[in-house]
């Protein structure tokens, strides 16, 4: 690989490393001014919101600017917000108690300033991971070969895994056991230090039709011909619509998280911690194998196995009560969704021509991630209104048992358009242009 990829590389396992220390600091955080899944939705609902109102636009801004400098303003912006959260914790660190063994609570102190603060940050965070987030997957071809694209992003995905879920969830409830904004402090450094090593990458990173064009184009001119493109394509328009589904039962599933973790698993903060390290071995294992699980079975047949494999284990984790159970199904989970990564990723960026990569990624997120907040805000409304009719208990896994519903019928609407000759004919009709 380049060595501007390794650049790269080491910067998104820095920045995810804080993330994964927000990962758990945020909620835990949280759950100790509030108990009301509704409003505990509500935060996540504000994280996703941004990939349904600003993907869009944030394709075409993408595809006008050096992709480079987009995501290093990202990152810096990022951290600037993230020391903020620090501060504002800090200020209000004695209004509340911070929760380390959910039996052991006594009373919760709202404090409904700090959590209008962090529904605030959670969305400004979001708008600033859409953009940035968009501007790095197009950035990649610009630095790796085609025929190392599924490589490239394999190993993106381990860094991820291996920080975002392994390394930073204990250490998240390693420094809250110091100090509750020790963690926010951790992260927004991670933003700062990431912004660093992309800005060491040389080079003009604008897309190949920013760089032509004498006079640009409008707007929405633009915003339109990334629509219409995707629209129009008869494979990607129905693999952006599954993975809409997909993450739609996700954010269901996993609205109210935090409440289950704690009130049925019986996590305290170190524990709820470790159930991301499964995701974290599952994912590394994902993204080191996928490319060649994906050689072996055709990437249809791959993407396929990953559809049934959600809802068969959202069904499961929907019953269980351990946590060590949890955590193997967030290993399986983790595993399967990396090699969906792979495949799809790849793809895209294989598939889409580069003047119209960034528009066209943006509208494809638009479709598959634009539904999570609909399921986050969804999840916590499943769980307020069963817990009139039902036990806390079982409407806390409620949000979980009807996302495995759903995914039955996704599997019926996916499976038959989502097949390897299918892929194999978008590619080669990728390449004859």
């Amino acid at each position: 690989m380049p060595r501007a990829y390794w650049k790269l590389w080491f910067a998104t396992a820095i920045s995810n490393l804080g993330n994964g220390v927000s990962i758990v600091a945020y909620p835990w955080i949280a759950s100790s001014i509030t108990r009301s899944p509704l409003t505990l939705s509500i935060i996540g609902l504000m994280g996703t919101l941004p990939w349904l109102f600003f993907s869009l636009p944030a394709g075409v801004i993408t595809d006008r600017v050096d992709r480079r400098k987009l995501i290093i303003s990202m990152d810096v912006m990022r951290g600037v917000i993230t020391a903020g959260v620090a501060i504002a914790v800090w200020s209000s660190s004695t209004k509340f108690t911070l929760i380390h063994d959910v039996s052991k609570i006594s009373v919760v102190h709202s404090n409904t300033l700090l959590l209008t603060l962090l529904m605030l940050a959670a969305f400004l965070l979001g708008c600033g991971e859409v953009l940035g987030n968009n501007a790095s997957q197009t950035f990649i071809p610009k630095i790796v070969p085609t025929e190392k694209l599924q490589d490239a992003n394999g190993k993106l995905w381990v860094a991820e895994s291996l920080t975002s879920n392994f390394m930073g969830p204990p250490l998240a409830a390693f420094l809250l056991g110091i100090s509750v904004i020790i963690p926010f402090i951790f992260d927004a450094a991670s933003f700062f230090f990431s912004a660093g090593l992309i800005l060491l990458i040389v080079g003009n990173f604008k897309s190949n039709d920013s760089a032509e064009k004498a006079v640009p184009a409008t707007f929405r001119k633009d915003l339109s011909e990334g629509l219409t493109w995707l629209w129009r394509h008869k494979f990607l328009r129905p693999l952006a619509f599954t993975l809409g589904a997909l993450n739609f039962q996700t954010s269901l599933g996993f609205a109210v998280l935090i409440l289950f973790a704690q009130e049925i698993l019986k996590t305290n903060v170190l524990t709820f911690g470790l159930l991301s390290t499964g995701a974290a071995v599952g994912g590394t294992i994902g993204g080191i194998f996928g490319p060649r699980i994906s050689a072996r079975l055709g990437r249809g047949r791959t993407v396929q196995i990953a559809l049934i494999g959600f809802p068969s284990i959202a069904l499961i984790g929907g019953l269980i009560s351990s946590w060590q159970i949890a955590w193997l199904l967030f290993g399986l989970e983790s595993f399967i969704g990396i090699v969906w990564n792979v495949v799809t990723v790849s793809l895209r960026q294989e598939i889409i021509p580069d003047q119209l990569l960034g528009r066209v990624n943006s509208v494809y997120r638009f479709f598959a991630l634009g539904t999570m907040p609909l399921g986050a805000i969804l999840g916590g409304l499943v769980v307020t209104l069963n817990q009139h009719f039902m036990n806390r208990q079982w409407a806390l896994r409620s949000p979980l048992l009807l996302s495995a519903l759903l995914g039955i019928f996704t599997c019926i609407y996916a499976i038959p358009k989502l097949t390897t000759a299918k892929i194999e004919a978008a590619r080669t009709e990728a390449a004859a242009k």
